[in-house]
């Protein structure tokens, strides 16, 4: 079978990554590969071209394959909405809300819609390479398991297991998840990847050779670490930033309990004339020309939420000392009047008054807007793209100065809304900071100008070739590729 399967010791081993430099390996070796997640738990998410939604790390997964995101790479996704309740997406659609045992009883079902797909990416590519989820030794999750070993036993497909040497502990991680499996499990288990290595290998002989007789299988390759490797993150949050050439303009994010698509500020993140500050308290607020409210799960809650930690007076005075608010999807929801929530699509039902700052109203309904999108900003005619991932509809009388002029298909839509001292924007697109052109723009609205140009799409490109060149390096590729049969 063309597939392999990267599994994990523990959550943030390496898994997304590997699979990212495993597409563009194999895209660089002439072959057509595409990457797939039987079930993904994330609040980043894309919009892939079909019109539906998937989880952000597969979208990257994707780009490093060379391909367009389909919904058919991540055929389940869990967006949590509760300590113990997530959304739950199927084939790119919202189809519920679940809490845990009842989305445990419905798994069965689930594992026909994720072999469905993974069974169409196997007609149409010479190879898919499959990213688990968490760890297959989670004894708790192994009954109905779709996400791990339960996916690889259904779909026969070999496995090779990656552990983080850099939290410490790696042989007990490889030889305790190898103990937690079936006899079958186990066979399938094709080697070890040894990943984020500081040192001297040599000195990794002795345990290497331990390992491989503990367990029968091979290492088949140590990947050292990686300095400040920037590979879109599936759901936590990246604050490590590049040296920067010449900071000119400060930007803090406000990390509410449930922000959604916090990738969106990345481009932000690594230009190299801002620094942004991801803050959670207003304590820790440092001085910044601009406040962002982020996207969010559950915006009624997590607006609740800055009420609570005393957000709203920090940001009116923020304003009043002529700092810049921006707010993306529920952060643009956040600016208007009243977030309407009738049929409690993201909580309980009912209504929050929000900030006021613009004049509209938001409703949430049960269909998501998904879609991909391409603009131009009036405020220097510059281009951009992106994507609308929410479930609210917003009208009122802020939309008729709207300054986004949207394009979707045949269909125009106005977005973008500033208030009338262009200290206020708001809009619902994701992905906006990514546009070269719109990232200077709005560096120059904010009361700065770049003095380096920067591409993002193009530093992706290059960290995944970074990636890419150095797993190969020290990969035995030729074991990866004798899986196949």
């Amino acid at each position: 079978m063309p597939s392999i399967m990267i599994q994990g010791t523990t959550s943030d081993a390496g898994k997304s990554v590997m699979v990212a430099a495993l597409c563009r390996i194999l895209k660089n070796h002439g072959y057509s590969v595409a990457p797939f997640k039987p079930q993904n738990m994330a609040l980043n998410s894309a919009v892939t071209k079909d019109g539906g939604e998937i989880g952000r790390a597969q979208a990257v997964q994707a780009q490093a394959a060379g391909i367009a995101p389909h919904t058919d790479m991540n055929p389940v996704l869990l967006k949590p909405n509760s300590d113990t309740g997530a959304q739950v997406i199927v084939h790119g659609k919202a189809i519920a809300n679940m809490e845990a045992n009842y989305y445990h009883q419905h798994k069965p079902k689930l594992l026909e819609a994720v072999l469905e797909s993974h069974q169409r990416l196997l007609t149409q590519y010479d190879w898919v390479v499959v990213e688990g989820a968490g760890s297959p030794a989670e004894i708790n999750l192994r009954d109905r398991d779709i996400a791990n070993m339960g996916f690889a036993e259904a779909a026969d497909c070999p496995v090779i297991i990656v552990a983080d040497i850099d939290r410490g502990g790696v042989f007990a991680h490889l030889l305790g998840t190898m103990q937690c499996l079936s006899d079958s499990e186990q066979n399938r288990v094709i080697g070890f990847i040894i990943n984020r290595f500081r040192g001297d290998p040599s000195l990794l002989t002795s345990g290497l050779e331990w390992l491989e007789e503990k367990t029968g299988k091979p290492v088949l390759g140590v990947v050292p670490y990686i300095e400040n490797l920037h590979i879109e993150a599936e759901d936590s949050i990246q604050t490590s930033v590049q040296n920067k050439a010449a900071t000119q303009i400060k930007i803090a994010i406000i990390a509410v309990p449930r922000i959604s698509n916090h990738t969106d500020f990345d481009a932000l993140r690594l230009h190299p004339n801002v620094h942004v500050q991801y803050v959670k308290y207003p304590n820790d607020l440092d001085d910044c020309d601009v406040l962002i409210l982020p996207g969010s799960k559950s915006v009624r809650r997590d607006f609740q939420w800055l009420e609570e930690k005393q957000w709203i007076p920090l940001i009116h005075q923020h304003l009043r000392y002529g700092g810049k608010v921006v707010g993306i999807c529920g952060g643009l929801q956040m600016l208007g009047s009243w977030i309407h929530d009738p049929k409690g699509i993201e909580s309980e039902a009912g209504s929050s008054k929000t900030l006021g700052f613009l004049d509209f109203e938001t409703t949430l309904h049960p269909d998501k807007q998904l879609r991909n999108v391409s603009g131009i900003w009036h405020y220097e005619n510059v281009n951009f793209s992106g994507y609308e991932i929410h479930s609210g509809e917003s009208t009122g009388p802020a939309f008729a100065k709207a300054q986004f002029e949207l394009q979707c298909g045949n269909e125009s839509i106005q977005d973008g809304l500033f208030s009338d001292d262009d200290k206020i924007m708001g809009s619902y697109v994701h992905g906006i900071f990514d546009s070269p052109e719109f990232i200077k723009a709005f560096l120059k609205w904010s009361g700065q100008s770049a003095t380096v140009d920067f591409n993002y799409y193009d530093f992706q490109e290059s960290e995944i070739d970074r990636l890419a060149h150095t797993v190969e390096e020290h990969l035995d590729w030729q074991s990866v590729i004798k899986s196949k049969g």
